[in-house]
């Protein structure tokens, strides 16, 4: 198969929450007459985002082309995973003419473009390009900086220590491989937080790239899909913080299932996660639940105490209306006895 031939990989990287899931739902309800597959990869045991996708499942995108990895980040388990996926999806017929890929939000994409120079896959695929998505408000607030105070107290104990935290280093590695960046929830940043999100991302780039703002992943596919990049033969202008023998370590990070009964109303779901923000360094929250006396399900997400919800879809007949939230933190931030207080108090009574 020439190089022509190759079937075009996007990958779609970025932290937790900035909107991943909503820009490929977006892509693969508009890109007219393009045969499309999906990877989506979840950090941790339940997976909701591939749910999120097949229930948009259309004609040029059916549900079986859509594949969900769940239970590791796919930079971690190329050859376990990732690979034997790809190699699966060469044997669809008809074969997808675009790939897109979405990384766990702890991902870092430059171990996995280098799984594209493996023999097996190499003359069948390449990376048109890498996007990566920056939540404008949360770059503008300072969420992905290290702690500033916490590195001055380092530097008096050992000035030869790596000052910076886990969640900027993911950060700035996913800005760094990227060929394009969008700007996520611009109406949330405003005017000054937009300017600011850009500067700061400017700063971290090795080299200039275009920085589009983006909402609810509403971006003409023709901006971001057909780069030609070739990203995989590109790779020394994407450095990492990995790049030398330190291995990605996702111990930095704990991901927490709790399984919810019904809750008595969307409100009151709502107050516990921002309670629980407010009381733990909490990432991430995204699940969903059954609302008492309501026949639909309820999907939530949460960034920090930025809470959204929707009832997505009806509870089938005879299905199990245990809900289940994913709490996503830092590992030395969060506690489960903590999170499972605030988020089921009515089991800790009944404990008592």
């Amino acid at each position: 198969m020439s190089d022509l031939a190759k079937i075009p990989v996007t990958v779609v990287t970025g932290f937790l929450g900035s909107g991943k899931t909503t820009l490929i739902r977006h892509l693969i309800e508009t890109t007219e007459g393009r045969r499309m597959a999906v990877i989506v990869n979840e950090f941790g045991d339940v997976g909701v985002d591939g749910e999120i996708l097949k229930s948009c499942a259309i004609p040029d995108c059916p549900a079986e082309n859509i594949v969900e990895l769940a239970n590791g980040c796919i930079c971690c388990t190329v050859a376990d995973d990732f690979i034997p996926t790809i190699e699966a999806l060469m044997q669809l017929d008809p074969l997808p003419d675009h790939i897109l890929i979405e990384t766990s939000g702890l991902a870092l994409p430059k171990p996995l473009l280098k799984a594209f120079d493996w023999p097996a896959i190499r003359s069948r695929v390449t990376v048109d390009g890498v996007i990566a998505l920056a939540d404008a408000e949360a770059v503008a607030a300072g969420r992905f900086a290290p702690d500033v105070a916490a590195v001055d107290a380092q530097r008096l104990a050992d000035d030869s220590l790596d000052h910076e935290t886990p969640l900027s280093e993911v950060f700035e590695d996913q800005i760094a491989c990227a060929d394009v960046i969008l700007l996520t929830k611009p109406d949330l940043a405003g005017a000054d937080g937009l300017a600011k999100a850009r500067e700061i991302i400017a700063a971290e780039t090795p080299r200039p790239l275009p920085m589009i703002e983006v909402a609810e992943g509403a971006v003409d596919p023709r901006v971001i899909l057909g780069l030609e990049a070739a990203a995989e033969d590109d790779l020394d202008a994407r450095p990492s913080h990995h790049d030398g023998p330190h291995d990605h370590d996702h111990e930095d990070f704990d991901t927490i299932v709790i399984d919810m009964a019904e809750v008595e109303s969307p409100g009151d779901l709502v107050r516990r996660i921002t309670r629980l923000a407010e009381a733990q360094n909490i990432l991430r929250v995204k699940g969903y639940v059954a609302v008492k006396d309501k026949p639909m399900r309820l999907l939530v997400q949460a960034v920090g105490a930025r809470i959204r919800h929707q009832y997505d879809r009806l509870w089938e007949p005879g299905e199990d209306r245990t809900g289940h939230l994913v709490v996503i933190g830092e590992h030395d931030d969060i506690s489960e006895g903590a999170i499972r207080a605030i988020l089921m108090p009515e089991t800790r009574a009944a404990a008592e």
